[in-house]
């Protein structure tokens, strides 16, 4: 067998001399000897793997989705984000589908109904919301951008009965002037350039904080940008970005809902109040992860 020396090696694995000599020194090449002073090495030698190298094990709660996602794991994260944020979404929006139902139509793909009615809408939309969850697991490291939020927007509404109005965009910013909760919102022809001002300036900072995501949702619901379905996609924008930036996400749920809306209402007086709100939401959503044992680092 041919012997290199620490040098060759170094220069083989493209490493410091240092390092080769570490690894000799710890037993982590095979077969290695020393002659005086001068390490002997196998020219078949196999550079060992570093120990911060990449384990195909989850670390992350966005881990935890992607691995839950693919294998089609039931009753884990992914199972629970699927049917928490899927059903308090829709329910804040006016959808009548009970916390079972919106369960069922996930675990079966099919409606369990008993002597009423169901509005159609309200299944289409909470099929959909779970592709939008889907679709935000798949692009949660990517930016914000204007096409990622219609793509939402797109998939939240397609197959709706607001698909087959002329005047309502799906997938595309809003054609009629709305208001929400009383209050004025963005002119149809002003959407496009607020919000590709308030995209360059969020995303001017590589790493958000939370209090950063929260204030995005602020001025996103303010511009009001689509016709409806702006609150859905927004919170679903805010799970996004937390999970982009490490930060643990939080679901609006129907104990927040008004505390919600209030803060939304006093931002520009009292901005803690809104923040409150969500880090409270925030405390609910850590203990899901403490129960699937999963680390956070907030």
């Amino acid at each position: 067998m041919k012997y290199l020396s620490v040098a060759e090696i170094a220069e083989k694995w493209n490493i410091s001399e240092r390092t080769v000599r570490n690894y000799c020194a710890e037993g982590k090449i095979p077969d290695v000897f020393l002659t005086g002073k001068t390490w002997n090495i196998p020219e078949n030698a196999v550079r060992p793997e570093r120990k911060n190298k990449k384990s195909d094990s989850p670390k992350t709660l966005l881990d935890f989705l992607k691995f839950e996602k693919k294998g089609a794991v039931k009753g884990g994260i992914y199972h629970k984000v699927q049917i928490e944020l899927t059903y308090n979404s829709n329910h804040i929006e006016g959808s009548r589908l009970t916390h079972d139902q919106t369960r069922y139509i996930y675990e079966t793909n099919t409606i369990g109904v008993e002597n009423s009615a169901v509005n159609v809408d309200d299944i289409v939309e909470t099929v959909n919301h779970f592709r939008c969850i889907d679709m935000v697991i798949e692009h949660a490291t990517q930016p914000l951008s204007e096409a990622f939020i219609k793509s939402l927007h797109y998939a939240l509404k397609h197959g709706t009965s607001d698909s087959r109005k002329d005047w309502f965009a799906v997938g595309d910013y809003k054609k009629l002037p709305n208001e929400v909760g009383g209050r004025i919102t963005a002119e149809p022809e002003e959407v496009s350039e607020r919000m590709r001002k308030l995209l360059t300036s969020y995303n001017a900072k590589k790493e958000k904080t939370i209090e950063e995501i929260i204030a995005f949702h602020y001025e996103f619901e303010a511009i009001h940008p689509f016709q409806d379905g702006n609150g859905r996609v927004g919170r679903l924008i805010l799970f996004k970005e937390c999970l982009r930036n490490n930060i643990t996400p939080f679901i609006i749920d129907e104990k927040h809902k008004m505390f919600y809306y209030r803060g939304l209402h006093e931002w520009e007086q009292q901005r803690g109040y809104l923040i409150d709100t969500c880090l409270s939401a925030q405390d609910v959503f850590k203990a899901y992860l403490n129960y699937f044992r999963i680390p956070y680092s907030d």
